[in-house]
C-alpha cells in the first residue's frame, strides 16, 4: 500500500473543503448536485451535501457551485519518466499504473512521491515484466534466455518481497510458464496484466489461465480470427501488438464467445486506442495540434528532444502506409472498436490507458483516450470516466484507496467547470486539481527537476545504456584485435580497446551514505581504464578485463542526484570507430527518510 504523508507530532493536518457543485463519484450512480466533500490531510473525511454538514472553522474552502467533481483520473498503461510530473498533474491525471518495470528506480520515484519530496501522480507498479524471446535466435529488449517455471515464480516473488503492485506478463513464455506466473502473482494477491501475443499464448490462453486485465486487448484479435493460422507469428514484431489489421479478419460468432468468456471471467480490456488507432482516429489531426501545443511550450523544454519527436512522430507514421495495407488496417480498428463496445455492453469494464511516453503524450494522452472510447468506440461519457477512476482501480486491486470519491480514501480529485456526461471533451475544462488532499500548481516550470532520473530505454534493472551497443562491441573484439593481439596486459601493441559497460553495482545507495566501491562489469578493460563520476576521475582498479573497481567518495554522494558513470581507455585506440569512451551508466542516490 502506498504510504500516507507523514503529519508532524503534535500539529493537526489541513483541512480543504470543496463546496458545491456536482458529483460524479466515479461509482456511475446518478450525479449529486450542491454536493460537499470535506477533506482532513490527506484523505477523505466526508462526502455529504451542502448546508447538511459542519466543516472547521479556518478550513480552505474551494466554491465549486456550477462545477463538476470527480475522482482524478488514472492512466492504467505507462512507462513513467523522471519528467512526467508536471504534465501528468496539469491535465488531472493523478494516479497511474507503471507496467514496464521501472526496477529499482520505479521504487524510489513512488516512495518520493509518496513522500512528498516529488511531485508526480501516485505510482503503482512492477519492478520487472516476464518476457523471453520465442524462437531460437530472436532478440528481444530485456529478454534474457528462457524462462522455465520456476524461473517465472521466482521472477514474481522478486515483484512481490520488492513491493510491486502488479505482475506483468509479456510475450514469448510457453502456456506452462504462464500458468505458473499468474499462479504466484495471485497467491501473493496481484493482479496480472498481460500481453499475450504468442507463440503459444494469445487472448483466450491467457484468459483461461487467470489473467486479470489484457494490456492493448492482446491477444484477442488471433483467437477471434476466422484464420488463426494466417495471424500466427503477427507478433514476432512488438508493432504488431500496436497494429489492429488482425480484426479485419474478425469470425462474428467467436467474438460473441470471447466477450461472454472475457465477462464471466471478470477480465479486464486496457485497449490503448491511442496507439493502436493512431492516424485513424476521427479526431487525429486535432489531437496532433494539441500535443503539438504542449510539447512547444516553453516551460516544458526539459522534456529530452528524443520523446517530443516519439511522441509528436506517432501521429505521420502512417502516412506512407500502402493504400490496400491502410484499407485493411482501417478495417481492422473499426471492428476492433465494434468489439469494445459489444464488451462494454455485455458488462465488460474497459480501463483508460494510453502506453506513454511510448506512442501518447502524458497527460492529454488520457483525454485522448476518452475521447476515442466515446467518439469512436461508442461507449458512453459515464463508462469512459469508469475507464480512467473506478475501472482502473477495481483492475489493480487498489479500489481500497483511490479510483472513486468516498470517505477514508486518497483525496485525489478533478474539478472542472463543464459537464463530462455531456461532452467528454469537458473533462479538459479544469478549474482544480488536488492530490494528496493539495491544490496542485498546474503551472508549467522551466526549472522543474527530478533528482531520481532514468534514461528511457535502460535495463529496469541495470540503469545501464546501450546494451545493444556492448554487445556490438564484445563481438567486433572478439572478431578483430582480440585474434591479433588478445587482451590480457596493459598495454597492447594495436592500442588500447574501447571499454563497455554491461553493469554496475550497486545502482541505488542513499544520500548521506559513507564513501562506497563501485563494481563495473563490461568488456575490454585494461590497465589503464579509468572510471568517471560525472566526468570525475575515480580512484580506480583493474580487477579483470571483465571487472572494475572504483572509490565514490561520501561527499559526491551527499545529496540525491542521479550520476553518469562511464569508463575511458586514453592513449592511442586500436578501435578508433569505437572510440574510447564507453556507454553511460547511472548511480541512483536516493532519498534518505
Amino acid at each position: 500500500m502506498t504510504p500516507a504523508l507523514p503529519v508532524a507530532q503534535g500539529q493537526e493536518p489541513g483541512v480543504l473543503v470543496i463546496e458545491g457543485g456536482t458529483l460524479i463519484d466515479g461509482n456511475g450512480g446518478t450525479p449529486v448536485p450542491d454536493a460537499l466533500v470535506i477533506i482532513r490531510g490527506n484523505r477523505i473525511e466526508t462526502v455529504s451535501r451542502k448546508g447538511q454538514v459542519r466543516y472547521p472553522d479556518g478550513a480552505q474552502v474551494l466554491q465549486a457551485d456550477g462545477k463538476f467533481i470527480l475522482p482524478g483520473l488514472s492512466d492504467a498503461h505507462v512507462h513513467y519518466q523522471w519528467w512526467m510530473p508536471e504534465i501528468m498533474l496539469a491535465y488531472g491525471v493523478t494516479s497511474i499504473f507503471d507496467i514496464g518495470g521501472s526496477g529499482p528506480w520505479g521504487l524510489a520515484q513512488r516512495e518520493a512521491i509518496a513522500r512528498g519530496r516529488i511531485p508526480g501522480p501516485r505510482m503503482f507498479m512492477t519492478l520487472e515484466s516476464l518476457l523471453a524471446p520465442w524462437r531460437q535466435g530472436l532478440r528481444v529488449a530485456g529478454a534474457e534466455g528462457s524462462f522455465t517455471v520456476e524461473r517465472a515464480r521466482q521472477a514474481v516473488r522478486r515483484n512481490v518481497q520488492a513491493g510491486a503492485n502488479l505482475v506483468n506478463i509479456r510475450r514469448g513464455l510457453s502456456l506452462e510458464v504462464f500458468q505458473a506466473a499468474v499462479e504466484e502473482a495471485h497467491k501473493a494477491g496481484l493482479p496480472v496484466v498481460a500481453q499475450p501475443i504468442g507463440p503459444e499464448v494469445y487472448g483466450r490462453e491467457a484468459v483461461l489461465a487467470g489473467a486479470d486485465i489484457l494490456e492493448h486487448a492482446a491477444g484477442i484479435n488471433v483467437s477471434i480470427a476466422k484464420d488463426p493460422a494466417k495471424w500466427k507469428l503477427w507478433g514476432e514484431d512488438e508493432a504488431h501488438s500496436l497494429d489492429p489489421t488482425p480484426f479485419a479478419d474478425m469470425d462474428e460468432q467467436k467474438a460473441e464467445e470471447m466477450i461472454r468468456l472475457l465477462v464471466e471471467r471478470n477480465v479486464y480490456l486496457e485497449p490503448d486506442l491511442v496507439a493502436e488507432g493512431r492516424g485513424l482516429h476521427r479526431r487525429n489531426r486535432e489531437f496532433e495540434l494539441e500535443d503539438y501545443r504542449v510539447h512547444s511550450d516553453p516551460r516544458l523544454r526539459y522534456i529530452p528532444e528524443n520523446r517530443t519527436q516519439k511522441e509528436l512522430g506517432v501521429y505521420r507514421e502512417l502516412d506512407g502506409l500502402d493504400p490496400a495495407a491502410m484499407e485493411l488496417r482501417l478495417k481492422g480498428y473499426q471492428n476492433m472498436m465494434r468489439f469494445i463496445r459489444q464488451y462494454a455492453q455485455a458488462g465488460g469494464k474497459v480501463l483508460a490507458g494510453d502506453d506513454t511516453s511510448s506512442w501518447a503524450t502524458p497527460g492529454t494522452g488520457v483525454h485522448h483516450e476518452l475521447q476515442i472510447l466515446v467518439e469512436d468506440a461508442g461507449l458512453t461519457p459515464m463508462q469512459a470516466i469508469l475507464s480512467a477512476t473506478r475501472n482502473n482501480a477495481e483492475a489493480f486491486r487498489v479500489l481500497d484507496q483511490v479510483g472513486t470519491i468516498e470517505a477514508g480514501k486518497f483525496a485525489d480529485l478533478l474539478v472542472v467547470s463543464a459537464d463530462p456526461l455531456e461532452n467528454i471533451r469537458n473533462l479538459q475544462k479544469i478549474e482544480w486539481v488536488i492530490q494528496n488532499g493539495k491544490v496542485v500548481d498546474r503551472s508549467f516550470h522551466p526549472w522543474f527537476h527530478n533528482p531520481l532520473r532514468k534514461v528511457y530505454g535502460t535495463s529496469s534493472g541495470s540503469m545501464v545504456e546501450g546494451r545493444a551497443w556492448v554487445a556490438a562491441l564484445k563481438q567486433a573484439t572478439e572478431a578483430g584485435i582480440r585474434s591479433r593481439s588478445g587482451l590480457t596486459d596493459s598495454t597492447h601493441a594495436f592500442g588500447q580497446p574501447c571499454p563497455g559497460i554491461e553493469s554496475i553495482s550497486p545502482i541505488l545507495v542513499t544520500a548521506g551514505d559513507p564513501t562506497l566501491t563501485l563494481t563495473i562489469q563490461g568488456v575490454n578493460f585494461t590497465g589503464k581504464s579509468q572510471v568517471y563520476f560525472d566526468n570525475q576521475p575515480l580512484a580506480t582498479q583493474r580487477v579483470s578485463e571483465t571487472e572494475l573497481k572504483a572509490t565514490i567518495d561520501a561527499s559526491l554522494i551527499a545529496h540525491p542526484e542521479t550520476f553518469a558513470i562511464t569508463v575511458k581507455n586514453p592513449g592511442l585506440m586500436a578501435q578508433p570507430q569505437w572510440g574510447g569512451t564507453s556507454n553511460r551508466a547511472h548511480l541512483l542516490v536516493n532519498f534518505r527518510y
